[in-house]
């Protein structure tokens, strides 16, 4: 009991951390639950529009994708199965053998409208529920009418009340390099002190920096495309641009980085110590904090890329370990698509930041 208890306590800023970056969303949810509910119940005099605000809050949803198709698919899935089984209420009436009418029917019409299975299980859930509640007053069709206002509000909320998109790119952008950073400090260690276990360290911080990436290509997919919506956020387009661009060519350089982290890994433990391709990957972790800064401050990017081409022109084996067995040397080689990735990052076309290599 008290080793779980611990652990609770322990996990406590993590905790707060995840209740914290989702209150953009739950503001943006609760503001557009509410407008939704106002309009049903007040213009329209609907008493109980309850799928005027359950659709609403089913389509913004918590999920870091908030791009206006995704909303706008969450809502037509729900529609569909608000409309069609008040369609089949009207043939069919209610009962038990209605009910599975109902969900084989939206389950069909969904699946022949989309390939997304989540828009399928909305229409069936909501015509499920439809079947179930008693009929509101007014007629057919209130609920519908109630579901076509919710989305309706979702999508408008999603342009005018937009969660901190820049924020949550530039928060999963920072999660990323602080894991890069302490890659090449154990990189640094392991190749100057011929340690294996820092290099094994190291390997495993790179293999747990995928879900990072992912995170962080979903949040900028989510900002761009709500960038290109929101009157508010128009201005900021050109810099999510830059952070997606940054973030591409990082993706390639972190597979390139667990490639030679793998070759270190494999080559050091034999007593020697690699001072020389320590001090490249010195420069180049330090580069890359450079370009880290670059993502809030856009004046540092000609400092990264400055940074990284001093080491591009370094990475020449036959200077850095003149007269070493192709198996050291290897190592420098290694590290040229490495840089280039992170050359393009900084802005430079692939033509270009070749170039900034010596011939070998």
């Amino acid at each position: 009991m008290v080793h779980r208890a611990s652990l609770a306590r322990l996990d406590l800023p993590e905790r707060l951390r995840r209740a914290w970056s989702t209150l953009p969303a739950v503001v943006q949810i609760v503001v557009a639950a509410t407008i939704a509910y106002a309009i049903c119940h007040f213009v329209l005099g609907h008493a109980n529009p309850l799928f005027g605000v359950t659709i609403t809050i089913s389509s913004l949803g918590l999920t870091r994708d908030a791009r206006p198709r995704r909303v706008a698919v969450n809502a037509a899935g729900v529609l569909v199965g608000i409309v069609l089984t008040e369609l089949l209420l009207l043939v069919v009436g209610k009962g038990v053998w209605q009910v599975g009418v109902v969900i084989l029917v939206t389950l069909v019409v969904a699946r022949f409208l989309t390939r997304e299975a989540a828009f399928a299980i909305a229409a069936a859930t909501q015509g499920v529920i439809v079947m179930l509640l008693p009929d509101p007053a007014g007629g057919p069709f209130v609920r519908s009418l109630d579901g076509l206002v919710g989305g309706a509000v979702a999508l408008v909320i999603t342009a005018l009340v937009p969660r901190d998109p820049l924020g949550l790119a530039r928060a999963d952008a920072r999660r990323l390099f602080a894991e890069l950073e302490a890659t090449f400090e154990l990189l640094v260690l392991a190749l100057r002190h011929d340690d294996v276990k820092r290099a094994d360290a190291a390997l495993g911080r790179l293999r747990g920096t995928q879900p990072l990436l992912d995170d962080w290509a979903a949040t900028l997919d989510s900002a761009v495309s709500i960038s290109r919506v929101s009157p508010f956020l128009r201005g900021r387009l050109p810099s999510l641009q830059q952070q997606a661009r940054i973030h591409r060519y990082l993706d390639l350089a972190v597979r390139n980085l667990r490639v030679v982290t793998r070759r270190i890994d494999t080559t050091i433990g034999d007593g020697r110590r690699r001072p020389e391709v320590a001090d490249l990957l010195g420069s180049t972790g330090r580069a890359v904090g450079a370009l880290a800064e670059s993502i809030d401050d856009v004046e540092k990017r000609p400092l990264a890329r400055d940074a990284l081409s001093a080491v591009a022109r370094r990475l020449d084996p036959a200077v850095v370990m003149p007269g070493a067995v192709v198996g050291e040397t290897i190592l420098v080689l290694m590290l040229r698509p490495l840089v280039i990735d992170l050359l393009m990052a900084t802005g430079l076309e692939h033509a270009e930041a070749r170039d900034r290599l010596p011939s070998v």
